[in-house]
């Protein structure tokens, strides 16, 4: 995963701030993501979904809102219509400068903005809300203690999660004017909603009128025990993984790098010092060290990896078999779990070497089998291709770079 520091212009001319979080090689689809109320691109909530989607294979834009973070403009002139443009300016920016934003991720009032902005963008196949409020003037419970002020004299000073914020008249009058349903209920892009069932910020509630608004194809995801910030790093991990699966029915992937047939391509994330982004064709996956190794233990070991190939190697030639005798096997699972034992404690070995590698393999077989069935499995089990790999002799070419 790469980060990096990108400007463009906004809606009205001032310079917008943004993080383009890239995966390694290629993406698969790019994706811009809008921040919540007063957040900004660097929030909990913006930065850890963009990253974890990143080692999905995506791309993804966040970036600040004018007067918000790092981008130009005064956060008192600005509105949640102007908002809306700066976002449609980012899918432009996208378009422009990498490839067609084909998803919309926002949080909060983000969700809102995404939902508001996405009859704008053509290019973009599916949305995403995240804790997001059906009515936008639900965002006047971050400041009613000054909303009379707002009214009676055109402005007041408030201080939002801990900054000093100045909110004018005008942007009141914009967010009780928004015709949200409507764009809802219009929207005709795939539209999945991500909420939390305890989110005391936004509540349920509003995830339920966005989904009665709008049409299929629509989706629900409860974030069950995550709060309304997603400051749990597992709780945004959890949502990125979501909309990367989710999203691959509908978002037009990118075409990955073509590597010759039967070629696996691992290479480095730049995420901790081990980790690795593993291509095999249209597939990737996340492959790292354990932590009392050095590692940050975002994904399975080499080793665990090699023990996982086996392990479903026995279980497809088991049910290849069980299939084609007609076999009544309901359920199969194999655990393989890989050691270095001495030499002298392996009874059926022959090598020089002190230690040798062991897989221990355990199979369980569920269905209506007797006793001549299950022995004939487990002798069939070892005859699955990665067992014969592993028990023949193999040999590894490393050719030179180019």
């Amino acid at each position: 995963m790469k980060t990096e520091t990108v400007t463009f212009p906004g809606a009205t001319g001032q310079t917008l701030s943004g993080r383009l979080e890239r995966p390694i090689g290629a993406p698969r689809a790019w994706a811009v993501f809008a921040h919540c109320f007063t957040c900004g691109k660097e929030s909990a909530a913006a930065t850890r979904v963009s990253r974890a989607l990143a080692t999905h294979g995506f791309a993804v834009l966040r970036f600040d809102f004018a007067g918000i973070g790092h981008s130009d403009g005064a956060f008192s002139d600005t509105t949640f219509s102007t908002n809306v443009d700066d976002l449609v300016a980012a899918a432009d920016f996208v378009r422009s400068a990498y490839g067609a934003p084909s998803l919309l991720i926002g949080h909060s009032l983000g969700g809102a903005a995404v939902l508001a902005a996405a009859g704008r963008i053509e290019d973009a196949a599916a949305v995403v809300t995240i804790g997001a409020p059906a009515d936008v003037a639900h965002v006047e419970q971050n400041f009613s203690e000054a909303v009379e002020t707002i009214e009676a004299h055109g402005a007041a000073d408030v201080k939002l999660g801990g900054r000093a914020f100045t909110l004018r008249r005008e942007l009141l009058e914009d967010i009780r004017n928004q015709p949200q349903m409507a764009r809802i209920a219009g929207l005709r892009k795939a539209l999945l909603i991500l909420h939390a069932p305890g989110d005391a910020v936004v509540g349920i509630d509003n995830a339920t009128v966005i989904f009665r608004a709008a049409r299929h194809p629509k989706s629900f995801v409860s974030l069950d025990k995550a709060d309304h910030f997603l400051t749990r790093a597992e709780d945004a991990a959890y949502a990125a993984e979501v909309i990367a699966g989710w999203s691959a029915r509908y978002v037009p992937m990118l075409a990955a790098p073509a590597h010759p047939e039967g070629h696996v391509v691992a290479e480095e994330t730049g995420d901790g010092p081990y980790a690795n982004l593993i291509r095999s064709g249209r597939h990737m996956l996340l492959a790292d060290e354990p932590k009392d190794v050095g590692g940050q233990d975002i994904g399975p070991s080499p080793y665990d990896l090699l023990a996982a190939s086996l392990a479903a190697c026995k279980s497809m030639t088991l049910r290849m078999y069980a299939n084609q005798k007609n076999w009544d096997v309901t359920r199969i699972a194999v655990s393989v779990k890989h050691e270095k034992v001495h030499a002298e404690d392996c009874a059926t070995c022959e090598a020089s070497a002190s230690k040798i590698d062991t897989f221990t393999v355990s199979i369980t077989l569920e269905g209506h089998l007797d006793e001549a069935q299950r022995a004939r499995l487990i002798e069939i089990s070892e005859k699955c291709p990665v067992h014969r790999t592993l028990s023949s002799h193999v040999d590894i070419r490393t050719l030179p770079e180019g």
